[in-house]
């Protein structure tokens, strides 16, 4: 193993994980890869991080970010987690990710540093642990886009390829991303210990559950108050995913994270047209984490969390269950209240109105009607272009632009003032899957400037400018769109 002092590139590393029993991970090298070369760094995030883009880009830097040489200190683990996968639980693991280590921030703040794609380990079950560029790319763009939106999100500091290629459906460049995130704590993680484990193990990583995400809580009922405060983040985050139409695509509870971020870009996508059963994983064939479904997904993998919490939130299990079953049931409106105030902003709403709820749905029943892009639909209401819309000049619609009008006028605010509101809300541009398809062709094919000019335009959605405009039109092909989870 090759390792080099951290001190010029930055790396400060104090891995708090490694201190659960090891029942938690193995510890496992990267496979090194032939020849490494930097596809884009995120020079930004290095910064936030405490790091030395400039170190990071040089050869050496670039060994380190494709897993052949390791600063002092890495941890160099591969986390044990289980899940329910499409509904079927199912032990697991990091399968082709390894933990560099938990960087800490010049202001103290704690991220783990992992790499995507960097080999096998004792969880691939039977996998070949790498991943190809485009799948890597993927994550890259989407994962910021989502940052730049203000989504909760693990980040993506850079993607190196390998010299090597891999085997999918042909044989594809090999890459590695390497991700960033306040930590990859998951739903299916404390599954694992529930299911596997002792309850002393269960209860070691609770605690470090609590002390590292939720410091502030109470003594008296932390476990529950852990529950709690999970199913108000994850409430939050999955509004937020509704009002920009982001497409998880695989919400099995391995991709639920404590932190509420949004983690593992696979078969995501970003909706075009509204449509609540809208897919675009190739393997979701029924549907289950459709668009309009995402909520009751996210209800269900919570209910997953309750149970695997239970031996901890009270000694008598019937009571545990009656006080899990409490808190679960709070998500439903939790999701609700933040996805209702979401929508209007959108729509410049201020305060809230009792027939805000039905203005709400009857333009989203008008959308649906007549195939109205979710995007631009909102953008059309906040530069008063409605006679862009598929639906202008219909009786229906018609009549629910007179109710929002008569809703705005009773606001104690200027039009401006409205306006401003709907402007920071509705994104002048999304990842638009052509557009992210046409930036991984060529990359692929080794032209990196459409790239780094699609993740340009999107690290300002809300600015506005007549250079995004280009980038916020619709697919212009009619094809159903389909994404891969790239394993």
């Amino acid at each position: 193993m090759i390792r080099y002092p951290s001190s010029d590139a930055g790396w400060n590393f104090d891995n708090s994980y490694v201190r659960l029993p090891e029942f938690f991970y193995s510890r496992v090298k990267p496979t090194p890869v032939a020849a490494p070369r930097l596809v884009v760094l995120n020079a930004r995030l290095a910064e936030e991080l405490g790091l030395n883009a400039e170190v990071l880009k040089s050869e050496e830097g670039v060994q380190v970010l494709a897993g052949n040489r390791f600063p002092d200190g890495a941890a160099l683990i591969a986390q044990a987690y289980a899940g329910h996968q499409f509904g079927h639980f199912t032990r697991l693991g990091d399968g082709r990710a390894i933990l560099l280590g938990e960087q800490l921030t010049p202001e103290g703040e704690r991220f783990d540093i992992q790499y995507k794609g960097s080999g096998r380990t004792p969880y691939s079950r039977g996998g070949d642990g790498r991943a190809a560029l485009g799948p890597m790319l993927r994550e890259y763009i989407i994962s910021e886009a989502m940052h730049a939106l203000g989504i909760p999100t693990t980040r993506s500091l850079a993607v190196v390829t390998t010299g090597e290629e891999i085997i999918r459906e042909t044989l594809l460049p090999g890459a590695i991303l390497i991700r960033v995130a306040t930590s990859h704590l998951r739903v299916g993680t404390f599954q694992y210990a529930a299911a596997f484990g002792s309850v002393d193990e269960l209860r070691a990583l609770a605690d470090y559950a609590l002390d590292r995400h939720f410091p502030g809580l109470e003594a008296d009922h932390r476990y529950l108050g852990l529950l709690r405060e999970v199913i108000l983040r994850q409430a939050s985050l999955v509004a937020k995913w509704q009002l920009v139409g982001f497409v998880h695509g695989v919400m099995n509870t391995d991709n639920m994270t404590i932190s509420g971020e949004t983690i593992d870009y696979g078969p995501c996508a970003f909706m075009d047209a509204y449509d609540p059963a809208t897919v675009f994983s190739s393997i979701d064939i029924h549907g289950r984490y459709a668009y309009g479904n995402q909520p009751r997904i996210a209800a269900w993998n919570l209910a997953r969390f309750a149970e695997a919490l239970l031996p901890l939130i009270h000694e008598n299990e019937e009571r545990a269950v009656e006080l899990a079953q409490e808190e679960v049931s709070r998500f439903p409106d939790l999701f609700r209240r933040e996805w209702l105030a979401g929508m209007r902003s959108k729509l410049g709403l201020a305060g809230e109105e009792a027939e805000d709820e039905t203005l709400i749905d009857d333009l989203l029943s008008i959308m649906y009607k007549h195939k109205a892009d979710w995007t631009n639909t909102f953008l059309a209401l906040t530069f008063n272009r409605e006679e862009t819309l598929p639906m202008h000049g219909t009786p229906e619609f018609l009549e629910w632009l007179g109710r929002w009008k008569e809703r705005l006028g009773r606001q104690r605010e200027s039009e401006e003032q409205v306006r401003k509101r709907m402007r920071n809300h509705n994104p002048a541009v999304i990842p638009r899957n052509h557009r992210v398809e046409e930036a991984l062709e060529a990359a692929e094919k080794g032209d990196p400037d459409v790239l780094h000019r699609l993740l340009d335009v999107l690290s300002k959605p809300f600015a506005h400018t007549p250079d995004q405009e280009e980038y916020a039109e619709p697919s212009p092909y009619s094809c159903e769109y389909r994404t891969f989870c790239g394993t």
